[in-house]
């Protein structure tokens, strides 16, 4: 989403950017197919570079649509990832410095394990 706003000028944009949010936030992928569509028909003579954008990353930006049964909101964001990797890192820095490599490959796992129980 952010490179798409990037190629749109800053002024008198508002409803496009609200179009766009609306589009973003869209969980199915035959929806938000057609909006963008619609959105690439009526903004490709204004907006040329926005809408090469938006038809370039659609089908990357929306590749979680493709998952059946799974929680979009959870998938859209890295949240989760950067959580891990600090849990990782916390853990991390009470031992310091690891004997082998198996001893950091279990401190992971046990961390992934914890995680995975809650």
């Amino acid at each position: 989403m952010r490179n798409v706003f990037d190629k749109l000028p800053r002024k008198k944009t508002e409803t496009i950017r609200d179009e766009l949010k609306i589009l973003f936030k869209t969980n199915n992928i035959d929806i938000a197919r057609n909006m963008k569509n619609d959105i690439i028909r009526r903004y490709r003579e204004k907006y040329q570079k926005m809408t090469d954008c938006l038809d370039e990353g659609f089908e990357d930006a929306f590749q979680y649509c493709n998952i059946k049964e799974t929680n979009y909101s959870r998938l859209k964001s890295t949240n989760m990832l950067e959580r891990l990797n600090s849990e990782i890192r916390r853990r991390e820095k009470v031992i310091r410095i690891f004997p082998n490599e198996q001893s950091a490959l279990r401190l992971i796992g046990s961390a992934l394990i914890d995680i995975h129980e809650d």
